[in-house]
């Protein structure tokens, strides 16, 4: 990769404001701005979202250019986040990302969220070494759980998605069961460290192939707590340790059991994990587990490339510069940016 090469990337699709600075594969800066507001409505509010965008992102591009220490005149390219995500905030980034690009008179590069969170892993120190081609990528976040197959840069297929809730989705609604704070998922993980996994018992869907089903771990936590509760009304508060770890483990393992299914199936101990359960302390050790019984060769990127981050943006879009991906000006916002669309982007016309 070109170390002439100086990209800018800006991630906006829910409710962290992130700049970042690359170069080559070189991460030189990566500010985020989070949005603590959405604590109070246990959930994200998009308007709240896209109005703290606004208010955030000329400060965390200007951390962002200050930190990696270099001017806008630096710049090789603007990479942003164009989906998926929530159209209002996707919005606050893909307007200052084509104003940036128009002023500066350099490329504008739009970048697909979920690849980029796949594509972390090449970040220069997301790993030790990267993964190799072709490799299996269980991504998994509030919004999304799915496996890809990853045949090359620009080359993936999804081979198994939940049909219904996303595993971090499902961390939270059962988290605000048990009255924890949004997001619940950390607060559970860090509380499950105390408990006993076995203490009690979950019901796990059963879904064919390698698609994934969480809506029914959230219904049988629900209908075992109203059972519970009428017995002990402090039943919560007393076993929340074990709850949390129960709850954890039985997520988890639903994951490794179709991931380990596709590893099989095709053959691929390459594997690797994305997104922001994949800071799970459980989901890691499982990986490692996987490791040592099956042989597999797994890449857990650092924690800061885990979350929503302009890191992850900045890398797709010096591998689409290296190889003349470019969009032009008329490019949108897309709520819906499907990770199997064609990402040959447009080619660049300036």
């Amino acid at each position: 990769m070109s170390e002439s090469t100086i990209i800018l990337g800006i991630e906006s699709s829910c409710d962290d404001t992130s700049a970042a600075v690359i170069r080559g594969n070189k991460i030189l800066s990566n500010i985020a701005a989070g949005q603590a507001i959405h604590n109070d409505y246990g959930g994200v509010v998009p308007e709240l979202a896209s109005r703290a965008h606004q208010q955030n992102i000329i400060p965390v591009v200007h951390q962002a250019l200050v930190k990696a220490n270099i001017q806008q005149s630096d710049l090789s390219a603007i990479g942003f986040t164009r989906g998926p995500g929530l159209l209002g905030s996707l919005l606050v980034g893909t307007s200052f990302a084509k104003s940036l690009a128009m002023s500066l008179g350099v490329p504008l590069i739009e970048v697909n969220h979920l690849q980029a969170h796949i594509l972390a892993h090449f970040i220069e120190d997301a790993n030790p070494v990267p993964p190799r081609f072709p490799f299996l990528c269980l991504t998994v976040s509030g919004g999304h759980t799915m496996i890809v197959l990853v045949k090359d840069y620009f080359e993936m297929e999804i081979i198994g998605k939940t049909i219904d809730d996303a595993a971090g989705e499902a961390f939270d609604k059962i988290g605000k069961l048990f009255a924890l704070d949004y997001p619940a998922g950390p607060i559970i993980d860090r509380l499950a460290k105390e408990g006993n996994p076995n203490a009690f018992s979950f019901s796990r869907p059963k879904v064919e192939g390698y698609d994934y089903s969480f809506s029914g771990i959230k219904t049988s936590v629900l209908y075992f707590i109203q059972k519970q509760l009428k017995q002990n009304p402090n039943f919560v508060e007393e076993h929340l340790a074990d709850l949390c770890a129960s709850v954890q483990y039985t997520i988890v393992e639903t994951l490794m059991d179709k991931l380990v299914k596709a590893s099989e199936a095709y053959g691929i101990r390459e594997v690797a994990i994305a997104g922001g359960v994949s800071a799970n302390s459980a989901l890691r050790e499982a990986m490692k587990k996987r490791q040592q019984e099956r042989g597999w060769s797994i890449y857990i990127p650092k924690f800061e490339y885990t979350t929503d981050n302009a890191a992850m943006i900045a890398m797709v879009a010096q591998l689409k510069y290296e190889r003349g991906i470019f969009s032009d000006l008329s490019v949108s916002a897309s709520a819906r940016y499907d990770l199997e669309a064609d990402f040959s982007g447009r080619e660049n016309t300036q």
